[in-house]
């Protein structure tokens, strides 16, 4: 079984495709995934937030782990998500481990908002039902303070955490709390909308890592992006932030949950059908889709 640890290159969420009759559609799935492994992901997290893990029951979710753990065969590792109602999220993170998953990503329960204790107890619960590591998603409704991660820390089964909040002084914090805590091994994720508009800062406080949802439609760019990261080359990041990644979060921005649909929409571009997204995202219209196309095309020549 594949570790996550210290991964070096971009991590992948795909896209969860949907046939006409909105069945989830595992051929598709595979061919998406085995053109995405051409591109050597360091890891691949299927049914996390672009793989609309919100929109998947059970069996769904299971068929989408089994189908991506058979494609990978070991050769990167796989984090399921899991979250939303506890009740569900233990039970797909069963199904994760069954399927031979190597790591889990704890999104945020179900709308509720809780008490430090409470999102503590959250975690706890689904760490009960699986001997699989744990990454837990800073975001939302589960808010978290460097004094709730210095609890989790205390479970050697959470090696991660992941930030969608967006406060660099605190996420500096909880890179310290776990200096403090003497866990080297924990990792840290940027895990932001579009992150590479993001990452430079995320570097300069100990967070080397982070998610790339363009990877799912556009693995070039997302690639030339992460070499000109890796290498320090400033001004290949920056032309590439001003004239794909800044123009792309002006179009995502325009609706909400577009951070989804447009990836989806990317991956139908290049010609795969992986259907429509579900309720409650919404597609982009035609002119929408043609400025995204034209967004693809132009990271595309950046990035040869």
């Amino acid at each position: 079984m594949p570790e996550l640890t210290d991964p070096r290159g971009v991590l992948f969420f795909p896209v969860t495709p949907f046939d006409h009759r909105d069945r989830v559609d595992t051929d598709l799935l595979a061919e998406h995934l085995r053109t995405r492994l051409d591109h050597a992901p360091a890891g691949i997290f299927p049914a996390c937030g672009t793989g609309e893990f919100h929109a998947l029951t059970v069996g769904e979710y299971r068929d989408v782990l089994d189908t991506t753990v058979a494609v990978s065969d070991g050769r990167v590792p796989v984090v399921g998500g899991t979250g939303g109602p506890l009740g569900h999220a233990r039970q797909v993170a069963v199904e994760a481990e069954h399927a031979g998953a190597d790591a889990l990503l704890i999104l945020p329960p179900y709308l509720v908002g809780a008490p430090q204790a409470g999102l503590v107890a959250y975690v706890e619960a689904i760490a009960a039902v699986t001997e699989l590591p744990l990454i837990v998603y800073h975001r939302a409704n589960a808010a978290l303070t460097p004094a709730t991660v210095e609890v989790l820390l205390r479970n050697p089964r959470i090696i991660g955490f992941k930030d969608g909040v967006g406060d660099i002084a605190l996420a500096q914090q909880f890179v310290l709390a776990a200096e403090r805590s003497g866990r080297e091994d924990v990792l840290f994720f940027n895990g932001l909308l579009t992150a590479e508009l993001s990452q430079a800062a995320y570097r300069a406080i100990g967070v080397p890592h982070y998610s790339s949802a363009v990877f799912a439609m556009a693995p070039t760019v997302a690639n030339a992006f992460y070499a000109a990261y890796a290498d320090g080359d400033e001004g290949r990041q920056r032309k590439l932030l001003r004239e794909f990644y800044a123009p792309l979060v002006q179009l995502r921005d325009e609706v909400p949950g577009f951070a989804v649909s447009l990836v989806k929409a990317g991956v139908q571009l290049e010609g795969l059908p992986v259907g429509s997204v579900r309720a409650p995202l919404v597609d982009p219209d035609p002119e929408q889709l043609e400025r995204l196309r034209q967004l693809i095309d132009r990271g595309q020549e950046l990035a040869s």
